[in-house]
């Protein structure tokens, strides 16, 4: 199950630096998974200091 992220996101990038898939990018406003990328591994979600990230 690909995790996603909420409107919580400000913007800092945690996220995206700990994920060892690259499978986040910066969206408009906030930063969005790629779901076929994801791997589930919740590293994402454990590096988001706004607790913006939840499973799907």
């Amino acid at each position: 199950m690909a995790y996603k992220i909420t409107d919580a996101c400000v913007s800092c990038g945690s996220c995206a630096s700990g994920c060892p898939m690259d499978a986040i990018t910066e969206g408009e406003g906030m930063y969005v998974i790629d779901a076929d990328t994801c791997v589930s591994c919740g590293a994402c979600a454990g590096a988001c200091p706004m607790d913006a990230i939840v499973e799907e």
